[in-house]
């Protein structure tokens, strides 16, 4: 009997992450949920395992390499690892270059990047080895065109374009696709509130008469169907926008 393929999902608490989840368990995976909240991923699991998935729940910070390492130990003998999202990460201040706090850089490089590095490092060996493995880099349109106010959110997000980009060029020959989808505008439930520390007000301006921005199933489904291409088919690169999104900069809004 072949054993069920692991996907890993970081950042998977809330927002685009759970929705991933969610999705990829519906594909035939079984999805290993990670996040710091870890009553939040607790409840996820429940919620797929009684839907008849498999689903398993670990509370973890990316930034901690130690937690990660063991995370990727602990998977050892579960079964063949097939998937990495990348996930966890997002945005803190809209603070111009002049006066942005350097621990809100340090913050958002942390996590969208070194972040990134530590759990892509840990499990890229289990990836290799099961034959058909897919790193997933969630990125975003930041990561590829600045705008003003974002620069730190800007630089951690094109640092982790980088890292995608760089390691498929590493890599190539290997049974490792690497596959990044930036997605531009999308309301989930704590992105814009995070970034602005609990301003509500300022969150939903964000959102303000753009009629249908990107929900997170919508990025979910992308995920999905990337990963679930043949195994020859790399996706190097998704930009992905609500229709009312032209740029970053460049937003329809109905009034």
């Amino acid at each position: 009997m072949t054993a069920t393929p692991i996907a890993v999902v970081t950042g998977a608490s809330s927002g685009i992450g759970a929705a991933t989840a969610r999705s990829l368990a519906a594909a035939g995976y079984h999805v290993v949920l990670t996040a710091r909240r870890k009553e939040r991923v607790e409840a996820l699991a429940a919620e797929l395992t009684e839907a008849g998935h498999l689903a398993a729940a670990h509370a973890l910070d990316v930034t901690d390499r130690a937690a990660v390492d063991a995370l990727a130990a602990s998977l050892d003998g579960s079964g063949p690892v097939k998937v990495l999202v990348n996930n966890a990460g997002g945005a803190l201040g809209a603070d111009p270059v002049a006066t942005g706090d350097p621990a809100d850089w340090r913050q958002m490089f942390e996590v969208n990047v070194i972040g990134t590095l530590n759990i892509t490092q840990a499990l890229l060996p289990a990836l290799t080895a099961s034959g058909d493995g897919t790193v997933v880099v969630l990125s975003s349109t930041a990561g590829h065109g600045t705008y003003e106010g974002g620069a730190g959110y800007v630089a951690a997000k094109h640092g982790e374009h980088v890292l995608a980009e760089t390691l498929r060029l590493e890599i190539v020959g290997t049974p490792v696709r690497v596959i990044e989808i930036a997605p531009g505008m999308v309301k989930t439930e704590g992105f814009a509130a995070t970034r602005f520390r609990g301003d509500t007000e300022k969150a939903a301006k964000v959102y303000e008469g753009v009629a249908q921005p990107l929900t997170a199933e919508d990025v979910a489904d992308t995920v999905t169907w990337a990963v679930t291409r043949p195994a020859h088919v790399n996706i190097d690169l998704l930009v992905v926008r609500p229709r009312a999104q032209a740029s970053n900069t460049k937003v329809h809004r109905e009034h």
